[in-house]
């Protein structure tokens, strides 16, 4: 339904004098190249110590609308490891935000020229339960197009409250991924999944 819009679907909102905006567009399969080279970059950098690199979010997912931000996730065997390699990531253009929020995460941004950002990458260790989350969540949806319009109808919904905050965008997104988290775990446990 939404995919096949030509236009993107853009929203500007004032919160405490800070204009935002969250633009939403449709699938992009030159999102799938942008992710092969980040990877090739990682996996370079990293060694041996990147176990697994995977496309996440919602620019892994045909026909699902999405910001223009391709999702990475790594999987590493030593986070400490990973801190010692961010000079040499800082130095390809990535900022470091540490955990930003979630435990025993590494977690960094990439800007393109205009200064929008175009990479966001999240590094767990072996184990760690995000990673199941992400890679069901992001097989579940490929593999059932309804939930995924479902996903892209909320996302527009999201949008049209006001004001607008990127937290704001993630809070009303918020019950819609947890409810169906559940189901894409259980899902993606049964053996369902890619």
């Amino acid at each position: 339904m939404f995919a096949s819009t030509a236009e993107p679907f853009f929203f500007l909102a004032r919160f405490l004098s800070c204009t935002i905006a969250i633009e939403l567009v449709p699938y992009n399969a030159n999102w799938g190249l942008a992710f092969t080279h980040e990877a090739t970059v990682w996996r370079q950098v990293l060694g041996d110590n990147l176990v697994a690199i995977h496309h996440i979010g919602s620019t892994a997912i045909p026909a699902i609308l999405a910001k223009p931000v391709v999702d990475i996730l790594g999987v590493v065997s030593d986070l400490a490891a990973v801190d010692e390699a961010t000079p040499r990531l800082e130095v390809l253009g990535y900022i470091a935000k540490g955990e930003n929020g979630i435990p025993r995460r590494r977690y960094f941004q990439k800007k393109d020229v205009t200064g929008a950002h175009s990479h966001h990458v999240h590094l767990f260790a072996v184990g760690a339960d995000p990673i199941e989350h992400h890679l069901a969540f992001r097989d579940y949806l490929r593999a059932h197009p309804a939930a995924a319009a479902r996903y892209s109808q909320v996302k527009v919904l999201a949008l049209a409250n006001q004001p607008l905050t990127r937290q704001a965008y993630q809070d009303a997104k918020g019950p819609f991924i947890t409810a169906l988290q559940a189901e894409a775990v259980a899902w993606y446990r049964r053996g369902d999944g890619y």
